[in-house]
Formats: structure tokens, C-alpha cells, sequence
């Protein structure tokens, strides 16, 4: 009975070491499609011995998955709701709170367009379906077409409080799983138009539109109308590899590899 006991505690120690070994990353697209994983590279270079296993289906997966306890670390675009922070708190998870980096969300059109500007009010107009042909903004007759992100993305949530004053979306606009998308859509579209994280605005047949006059700049993030911070979340305070991790993206080195992806690094802003 001994034996059996000291083997059972043995297979329990070699899995706390087998996951401990990997950190597993869940939540905003954003974060996830090309700057996380770009830091955990680097970190893994710097000697860090650990396997990443990242997943970027949307900010509020990082809250269901902290609550379950199958992640270590949330990614958001978005601050945690009231609801998302009571999960935590049914489950006994206390929701630890790291601003990471600063984000723009970029309105892109296809190259195609003769429009290069528009009134923040023409934005909310548009993506609200007030406005459903480009001639009503200058540009040459067509009916726009409007892509969103889905409902489980931060910044499908950020987009309607920055630039439509909480209204809802229209009806006729189109939902897709991730920034990416959202530029493929646009850019094979003359009538498309979209908005997407600012580290991917440079997308293939796309173009960024102005906000009445203003363009998307690290150099002057906080003037720019739809800037957000964006966090990472950890179940109570970050120990072990996860703690390094996450030193390792606040860090000098982290922050360089957040500006040349296209973020705002925190001691930049």
C-alpha cells in the first residue's frame, strides 16, 4: 500500500512538473495572433525553458479560461467585465491585472477608395448602418460593406464604446474570428470597410482612413481617438515562469519587440 501511495505521489509530482513547464495562453486575437507569440520566442531564447501553448479566440476566453483554470495567463484588449471578474470570483480566482502595451484600432478601407478621411460621427454612422453607401461620404456610389470583429473580441467591445457611443452594430454588417480576416475581407472588397488592431493596418490592398484628420501614431498614441490599453490577467499574483514571463514583456528587451510589432510600449506613451 506504501508503494502504491509513493508512486501515486510521484505521477502527481512529474505532472505539477509537466505543467509547469508549459504556459498556456488564452484570449484576445489581438495580443495573441502576433505579439505574444513573438515575445514567447524571444523569451525561450533568453534561456527560458518553457513551452508556450497559446490560443487567441477573443478576450473574453481569457476569463472563461482563468476561471476554469485552464490557462495561466488571459490575454485582453479590454479591461474584465463585472460579470467575467464574478466567474473568477465563484471559481476562487482572484484576477490579477497587468497593462501591457497601448493599442490603436485602425480604420482600413480597400486601396481602391477615394475616400482617406472621415468625421468620427461618419464612423459611428457607418458601422450603426446610418450611412450604407460610400457616396454619402464623398467617395463614389456603392453600398458599403462592414466588417466587424465577433462578439467574444475585446475590441468588438472597445470599437462600440470609442466610436459609436454604445450603439449596436448594423444589421448587414459582417462578423469574423480575427483581425487578419477582417484585412483579407477589406482588401479584396473596393467597398469594404473595417477596423483592425494597428500592428495590422498594413495588410495587402488596404489603406488606413484618417479620423478626422488624425492618423493612427505611436508618437502621439493618446491623441488619437481610438487608442486602448490592452492587459494581461493572472489567477492571483504571477509566480514561477509565469511571473518571468511577464517580467520578461515588461522589460527593455519585451518593450522593443511591442514597439516592432506595432504597439505602443508603456514607457513610450
Amino acid at each position: 500500500m506504501k508503494k502504491l501511495a509513493l508512486t501515486l505521489l510521484v505521477l502527481a509530482s512529474a505532472a505539477v512538473a509537466q505543467a509547469q513547464s508549459t504556459l498556456r495562453i488564452r484570449g484576445s486575437d489581438t495580443l495573441g495572433a502576433k505579439l505574444i507569440p513573438s515575445l514567447a520566442e524571444s523569451f525561450k531564447k533568453t534561456g527560458g525553458k518553457v513551452s508556450f501553448d497559446i490560443a487567441a479566440e477573443g478576450s473574453s476566453t481569457a476569463f472563461t479560461n482563468l476561471a476554469s483554470g485552464t490557462a495561466e495567463i488571459g490575454m485582453s484588449s479590454r479591461k474584465a467585465k463585472a460579470d467575467e471578474r464574478t466567474l473568477c470570483r465563484s471559481k476562487g480566482v482572484a484576477l490579477n491585472e497587468i497593462e501591457i502595451a497601448w493599442d490603436m484600432i485602425t480604420i482600413v478601407v480597400s486601396s481602391k477608395n477615394s475616400v482617406s478621411d472621415l468625421s468620427k460621427k461618419q464612423v459611428m454612422q457607418i458601422f450603426a448602418g446610418d450611412i450604407t453607401d460610400w457616396s454619402e461620404v464623398g467617395g463614389t456610389p456603392g453600398p458599403i460593406s462592414v466588417y466587424t470583429r465577433n462578439t467574444s473580441s475585446g475590441t468588438y467591445k472597445d470599437f462600440m464604446t470609442l466610436a459609436m457611443k454604445g450603439r449596436e452594430y448594423g444589421k448587414s454588417s459582417q462578423k469574423m474570428a480575427g483581425n487578419e480576416q477582417i484585412a483579407a475581407e477589406v482588401g479584396s472588397n473596393p467597398n469594404g470597410i473595417g477596423y483592425v488592431g494597428y500592428a495590422y493596418a498594413g495588410a495587402k490592398g488596404t489603406k488606413i482612413v484618417t479620423i478626422d484628420g488624425k492618423a493612427p501614431n505611436p508618437a502621439a498614441v493618446k491623441s488619437y481617438p481610438l487608442s486602448r490599453p490592452t492587459y494581461l490577467y493572472t489567477a492571483g499574483e504571477p509566480a514561477g515562469t509565469t511571473k518571468d514571463f511577464i517580467d520578461f514583456c515588461r522589460s527593455a528587451a519585451g518593450e522593443a519587440i511591442i514597439s516592432k510589432a506595432g504597439f505602443v510600449a508603456l514607457s513610450a506613451k
